[in-house]
């Protein structure tokens, strides 16, 4: 079977909608500030983008507070053709917690990481849904260590579900983590080195041990 080419299918959307007089709008979850930097920079030329944060696997509170104020302090700065919003959701440590459960032992890229893809996707696409919005996507495939095929698989099957469609993007191709990294350069902003989670945390301090 032929791997889809999903920086193919987006730039195939956005050309599909570029011959129309009224903007898209998009829902964009957001995973931190340094991810969302090049999406924003790439989509906001073509999209009303509101940036969803919802991230309740982030640990702890202080480390989740910081990568909110990046978030703020980057939409306030960037530029953009189109207007882009944020929207922080709440932060529900409980539920991340309640579906790793089982998964703790899972190495950072399995199992516990695909339910935490969904998670977060679930939320982002109920709340397109209701706000009766274009799209539906997410900041998390232009990270190299995220699997843009299953989040590309997750956003389908919820847009089956929700009834809004979702954004396929591998947003790292066409040097897109690049671009991040130079962005977050220029903006100044904090790269966190490790995922968010406690097990990625506790995967990277043995990893320097």
């Amino acid at each position: 079977m032929n791997q889809r080419n999903y920086q193919r299918e987006l730039e195939q959307i956005i050309k599909s909608n570029n011959s129309e007089s009224r903007v898209p709008r998009l829902l964009l979850h957001s995973c931190c500030a340094p991810c969302s930097s090049y999406v924003l920079e790439y989509l906001s030329e073509y999209f009303e983008i509101t940036v969803f944060y919802y991230n309740p696997n982030i640990s702890p509170v202080r480390e989740y507070e910081k990568r909110v104020q990046e978030q703020r302090s980057l939409i306030e700065r960037l530029p953009a053709k189109h207007p882009i919003r944020l929207e922080v959701g709440p932060y529900e440590p409980e539920r991340f917690y309640a579906m790793a459960k089982g998964l703790e032992k899972e190495p950072e890229g399995g199992e516990r990481c695909f339910g935490c893809y969904r998670l977060r996707l679930e939320e982002a696409a109920k709340l397109a849904a209701a706000g009766g919005y274009d799209y539906f996507t997410t900041t998390l495939t232009i990270s190299p260590l995220k699997n843009a095929r299953k989040l590309n698989e997750i956003g389908e099957e919820l847009e089956g579900i929700y009834k809004v469609e979702h954004l396929p993007s591998d947003f790292k191709k066409k040097n897109g983590y690049k671009r991040s990294v130079e962005l977050s350069a220029q903006y100044g902003l904090y790269r966190q080195n490790y995922c968010g989670c406690a097990y990625s945390r506790a995967e990277q301090e043995a990893r320097k041990s």
